[in-house]
């Protein structure tokens, strides 16, 4: 018997997208979770800082089954060209930007300006600059570009994926899940457009990687409703990918092992998976659990 332990997590959402290669003019995504990106999504629940180490959240094994590959969607994108009201949900979802709109330093013998209504002499993002709108006091572009830049963003549509986390320390799994059910950052599948939806952590169980994804059923298809179409039926046999602690040979690798993150992009290593084509078992356990 294995003294490993493995992490089932669910992700899945309208949308997911989890570039490796994507620069700022062509945002692309993996065709399945990366490795970074789920590590960092553990790290958000978990409430660690982008500079803090992270330690034994590096030294996991990862794998993922494709119970739902999802539809590939690009976005036509523009960035530039008008003006940009700063809503208060940036403010609440984005910490640089709220610092840089609300400690602005009050010159001495004056008033604080009123929230909202500050100057920004940088933002977090477009615009570069943001200055104060003189009739309504909303925060807007200091510099109008008269052309907006367009971008090409990609997603996976209507995508569900059985992420595993494995390590030999149960409790080490076992906080990882409480985090991710209660999550002391927001979380995303990816980009900040796509929210989770339904549970996450499914519980930590005994064994492998390869002995989780066999033993557990599918993820179940997302509910239709009246005049909806019925969802499409998955693969009975899906695909999965199960990072190998060693490279050897034949085996595929990616530059998605996070050594640290931090807002100069982070830095990353190779890993090495191999390929799976997972036969369910029979007996696999089903699920409880909120889509």
């Amino acid at each position: 018997m294995s003294d490993s332990h493995a992490l089932l997590i669910r992700l899945a959402g309208p949308l997911q997208s989890w570039g490796l290669t994507g620069r700022f003019t062509r945002r692309d995504t993996h065709s399945r979770p990366t490795k970074s990106g789920v590590i960092g999504l553990c790290a958000a629940a978990l409430g660690r800082d982008r500079e803090e180490p992270l330690g034994e959240l590096s030294e996991v094994l990862f794998g993922v089954r494709a119970d739902r590959p999802g539809t590939p969607l690009r976005d036509y994108h523009t960035v530039g060209g008008g003006t940009y009201p700063l809503r208060p949900r940036d403010l609440l979802t984005d910490h640089q930007r709220a610092d840089k709109a609300t400690l602005q330093p009050v010159p001495e013998g004056t008033e604080p300006t009123p929230f909202g209504r500050s100057e920004l002499a940088a933002w977090y993002g477009s615009p570069k600059y943001v200055t104060a709108d003189p009739s309504s006091g909303a925060l807007v572009s200091g510099e109008v570009r008269r052309h907006a830049l367009i971008t090409e963003r990609w997603y996976l549509a209507d995508a569900a994926f059985l992420v595993g986390l494995e390590h030999p320390d149960r409790t080490l799994l076992e906080q990882i899940a409480h985090a991710l059910e209660h999550p002391k950052r927001l979380l995303w599948l990816g980009r900040k457009a796509c929210p989770p939806t339904g549970d996450i952590a499914l519980g930590v169980v005994a064994g492998t990687l390869r002995e989780a994804f066999e033993s557990h059923a599918l993820l179940p298809e997302i509910p239709s409703y009246d005049g909806d179409p019925p969802a499409p039926v998955a693969d009975a046999r899906p695909w999965a990918w199960i990072e190998s602690p060693r490279p050897l040979p034949g085996i595929g690798s990616l530059s998605d092992q996070p050594v640290r993150f931090g807002t100069d992009g982070g830095v990353y290593g190779l890993r090495w998976e191999t390929r799976h084509r997972i036969t369910i078992a029979s007996h696999a356990r089903g699920w409880d659990i909120i889509l």
